[in-house]
């Protein structure tokens, strides 16, 4: 079975996230979402959800595409979770395309193009 791994924080999940984790699993047979939990945020990425992780996991887990979803609690936990869950296939939005290539030694580290016109940045800002 090939394994694939993706994290984000998935606020305000829209047709961008669905079409990213479509992609994804495309990669592969099994689809782990490294879900960035509330403290993450917060502390280390300076942002806050509108939805927390709790209810951030259960949209993420209704969706065909997701296997399984994990917390993604710091920054550096990624390479011990790709050793951990024998992860294939890495991937990211190509707008962190280079950030993560010191997990190849480990695997495959793709970085898919954003969907345009969509992001939760945009949402959040038309509703102002």
């Amino acid at each position: 079975m090939k394994k694939v791994i993706t994290y984000g924080t998935f606020d305000l999940l829209h047709y961008g996230h669905v079409r990213l984790l479509k992609r994804a699993k495309e990669l592969g047979d099994y689809l782990i979402v490294g879900l960035s939990t509330d403290e993450f945020n917060e502390l280390q990425k300076h942002k806050e959800s509108y939805n927390n992780y709790a209810e951030r996991k259960y949209i993420l887990e209704a969706i065909r595409y997701v296997d399984e979803v994990i917390p993604e609690e710091n920054w550096e936990q990624k390479a011990a979770d790709v050793q951990k869950y024998h992860i294939d296939t890495f991937v990211m939005g190509n707008d962190w395309t280079g950030k993560f290539d010191f997990l190849k030694p480990y695997c495959k580290v793709v970085y898919l193009p954003r969907t345009p016109g969509i992001s939760t940045s945009k949402i959040k800002a038309d509703l102002k």
